[in-house]
């Protein structure tokens, strides 16, 4: 039998991946590929690489964090600290570079929820989710002696030093 605190935690989970998911293509502005009315056809090639958005929650009661990285390495961050401040910059060129090469990697791949048949062991602690579209989904948690997936757990690391996006409390 499922415990009433991990049904609320599934089900807050499950709203803050659709929630992410679904506004994905709007975060930044338009659309990849789309133009403004009266340039059809003179929009600029959107840059080769991927999304990525990083979830972040301290146990069942904080407050969400949401960091979205765009190809060019431009990110937005929603209560970045979990202080209710919002913020935007971009990662540097070699960060980017090394983002996209980590998102790019078929390790990945291995490392999805689905893949590893991911179950969250852990109440009280720092939950962090990566979305890479189209329907890549990897969670990690700090659990003691829990180990963390390798290529996903590099990119969590690197959101998080060089963005606002980490835990104050």
């Amino acid at each position: 039998m499922v415990r009433p605190s991990w049904s609320r935690v599934a089900a807050l989970s499950a709203g803050i991946l659709l929630a992410t998911t679904l506004t994905g293509c709007t975060l930044f502005g338009r659309a990849e590929g789309a133009t403004t009315p009266g340039q059809q056809g003179s929009a600029a090639p959107t840059p080769a690489g991927k999304r990525v958005s990083l979830v972040q929650r301290l146990g069942a009661d904080g407050p969400v964090r949401t960091l979205d990285v765009d190809p060019t390495g431009r990110w937005q961050c929603r209560d970045c600290a979990g202080d209710g401040v919002d913020a935007t910059g971009t990662l540097n060129p070699e960060q980017t570079q090394r983002l996209q090469q980590m998102l790019a990697d078929p390790a990945l791949d291995g490392e999805t929820d689905q893949a590893r048949q991911y179950k969250q062991g852990c109440i009280g602690v720092l939950t962090s989710t990566l979305l890479v579209p189209p329907g890549l989904t990897v969670t990690i948690q700090d659990c003691p002696g829990e180990p963390k997936p390798t290529v996903a757990y590099d990119v969590l690391l690197l959101l998080t030093q060089a963005t606002p996006a980490e835990d104050k409390g």
